[in-house]
């Protein structure tokens, strides 16, 4: 898998009320999640995003709540991965379950600036910066995960799995 993105940079500890906030949370539609994401870190998010954008953050990515709905309304809103130094460890599985790849990269996430355009090839764990020409080893995402992700998350691929 290979995914080409423009990046927007976010901080440390953003927790699942600064990805979508508590207060939308009366709708699992993510149509309309996607319409709010981010938006308490940065209120003009949802407006500025494009499809096919990369989220680039520093640690502990998705801290907070275990709510589904964050790594939800960050792909429904076309966003197509995340790269960060680390995730919190709930939003790290509901990533994969919902079909959102997402990658660790310590290194990237110091040379990466908002509005630079990276490359990331899952297989080789690779994530290269085109902006600079600079690249970067991450982890690589294990056959398994991909799968997850290429079916779309954990239950579209139970479902082939069962009409296979």
């Amino acid at each position: 898998m290979k995914l080409n993105g423009r990046i927007w940079k976010f901080g440390r500890d953003v927790d699942t009320d600064a990805i979508i906030p508590a207060r939308y949370l009366n709708t699992s539609d993510p149509a309309e999640l996607a319409k709010h994401v981010m938006e308490d870190a940065d209120k003009d998010f949802p407006k500025k995003v494009k499809t096919g954008d990369i989220i680039v953050a520093m640690e502990n990515f998705g801290c907070g709540s275990s709510r589904e709905h964050a790594p939800i309304a960050i792909k429904a809103a076309g966003i197509q991965a995340v790269v960060a130094k680390s995730f919190a460890r709930i939003f790290y599985r509901n990533a994969f379950n919902i079909g959102l790849p997402i990658f660790e990269c310590a290194d990237a996430i110091e040379g990466i600036e908002e509005g630079n355009v990276i490359t990331i090839d899952a297989d080789a764990g690779t994530i290269t910066n085109i902006t600079k020409g600079v690249i970067y080893k991450a982890g690589a995402i294990p056959p398994f995960m991909q799968e997850l992700i290429n079916a779309g998350g954990l239950i579209e691929w139970t479902r082939m799995k069962l009409s296979a």
